[in-house]
This record gives C-alpha cells, sequence and structure tokens, in this order.
C-alpha cells in the first residue's frame, strides 16, 4: 500500500457533555471508515470539550473503560486506527490533555501534550514523552495545539522515522480564514524542513462554555505545499491521501530533505 486515507474531523465537542460528545465520535467515526479512512483524526480534547480555567477540573475524566472501551471495540471491529482526545484526569489528580491512539490490534495507547499554553499552565501538567505510533503501514506523531509551535518536537519525530505528524488543536478564536492563515506561518515549515506529511484539525462551534471555534482542517505534504484544505467553519470529515511514495521521493533528493545534513553533535537530539 503506498497511499493511506485518512480522516481529518472538525468537531463541534460541548464542554463536560461526556456522553454526546462520545456518541457523536462513534457516529462519525462510522462515517468516515464507510468512505475508506483507514486513521481518523478529532480534534484535541474532543471527548471531554476543552477549557483552560477551574472547570476543566470537574469535566476531566480517568482513563477508565467507559472512556475506552467503545472505541476499543470500533477500531477493532472496522480494522481502524482512531485518534480521540480528552482532559485526563490522573490518580493523583493531575491534568493532562491526552490523546489516544486505538488500532485493530494493540492495547490503547497515548500521547501527553508537551508544550502547555501559558493560559493552561495553571491546571495542566505537561507530558515528558516524544512517542511515535505504528498502525496502517504509517509511522505517525502526534501534536497537541501549542506543541506545533515547536520547531524541535516536529524534528524529534521525524528522526525518529515519522511519515506524518497529525495535530489534533481546540484553538479558538477568529474567523476560518484567520485561522488557516494563522497555520500556514508554522505548520508549512515544520512539513517542509523535514520531509514529513503534517496533518490538522481544530473543534468547531460553540463550546457552550464561552469559547467559539472556527473549525479549518488541512493537509500539507512533505515538499511544505498545502494539499487539501477546508476553512468553512462547518462541522465534518475532511478525507485526505498521504503517499508514502511522495515522502520516498522527496527524502531521496539531495537537496530537497535536510536532515541527513543536519549538525546533530551541536542540538543535543540523536539519530540512534
Amino acid at each position: 500500500m503506498t497511499t493511506v486515507c485518512a480522516a481529518l474531523i472538525t468537531q463541534n465537542c460541548i464542554a463536560g457533555d461526556f456522553d454526546s460528545n462520545l456518541s457523536q465520535t462513534v457516529d462519525i467515526a462510522g462515517t468516515a471508515a464507510r468512505q475508506g479512512a483507514k486513521i481518523v483524526v478529532f480534534p484535541e480534547m474532543n471527548l471531554t470539550g476543552y477549557l483552560t480555567g477551574e472547570e476543566i477540573l470537574s469535566i476531566s475524566r480517568p482513563l477508565t473503560a467507559e472512556v475506552t472501551t467503545p472505541l476499543k471495540k470500533m477500531a477493532k471491529s472496522l480494522g481502524i486506527t482512531l485518534l480521540a482526545g480528552l482532559a485526563e484526569r490522573t490518580n493523583d489528580n493531575k491534568i493532562f490533555a491526552t490523546h489516544l491512539v486505538f488500532t485493530p490490534d494493540s492495547a490503547v495507547k497515548y500521547y501527553r501534550k508537551i508544550h502547555t499554553a501559558p493560559f493552561e499552565k495553571k491546571h495542566f501538567s505537561p507530558g515528558n514523552s516524544v512517542k511515535v505510533f505504528h498502525s496502517q503501514g504509517l509511522c505517525f506523531g502526534i501534536q497537541l495545539c501549542y506543541d506545533a509551535h515547536f520547531p524541535e518536537l516536529s524534528t524529534a519525530m521525524a528522526l525518529n522515522g515519522v511519515d506524518v505528524i497529525f495535530i489534533p488543536h481546540a484553538s479558538p478564536r477568529g474567523s476560518g480564514h484567520d485561522k488557516y492563515r494563522s497555520w500556514l506561518r508554522h505548520l508549512t515549515a515544520r512539513a517542509f524542513d523535514n520531509g514529513v506529511y503534517i496533518a490538522a484539525c481544530n473543534q468547531t462551534g460553540s463550546n457552550q462554555k464561552g469559547l467559539q471555534f472556527p473549525g479549518v482542517s488541512l493537509i500539507i505534504g512533505p515538499d511544505g505545499k498545502v494539499k487539501s484544505h477546508e476553512i468553512d467553519g462547518k462541522p465534518g470529515i475532511h478525507m485526505v491521501n498521504i503517499d508514502i511514495d511522495f515522502i520516498k521521493k522527496i527524502q531521496s533528493h539531495q537537496m530537497r530533505y535536510f536532515l541527513p545534513n543536519r549538525r546533530d553533535d551541536l542540538f543535543g537530539l540523536d539519530k540512534s
């Protein structure tokens, strides 16, 4: 298989309404699978909804079977990989922005947001592990929203062999056009500099707790060019293709793939 079809989901997520968000997630994932998606990517904290203030403590959830079982069963029965997120509460009452990875044939895995935004720091703890995942013939990384502003994180993932970095967002304010232009400033660089695909999606609409999200989803090729995007702000499924042969073409080009010439002896990241 040289092309893997992924679905980038623009979802309206109600803060604190876990049951409704989960039901919606299951329905959307099923629709995406019927449309041919092998990987379905939901926005940051789509299951709990997103908040930054103290109320996040009351809507956060531990990683119980109630959270994981429905999506784990769906991934297995449909043969798809699901990426879905929540505000995770641990046994010691720490809160993490966590994205879960459900595959057809392995245990649930997760990524915890490494870079918390300034207004998140009071209530969210940062993750401390750069992870890559393997499923559907792809190696991929996950970053969450503010993570994408730190180039070294994408480089670390690229050095560990990712084909694509999925970047789910819960990024409010502004219009779809504003958000799209904002993303272009840094996400195209993440793709071009590292020779990987970048695929991002966002929450949309009101969270019914005072935040309004503009939507937006896009995929950028390893050549740094936008392959497709959606900016109408409507909830929806954006089907995209990740072309492994195109990645190989870019990464075999002497002047268009930069990482082999990087001075890793100076910057503290080891390729091994």
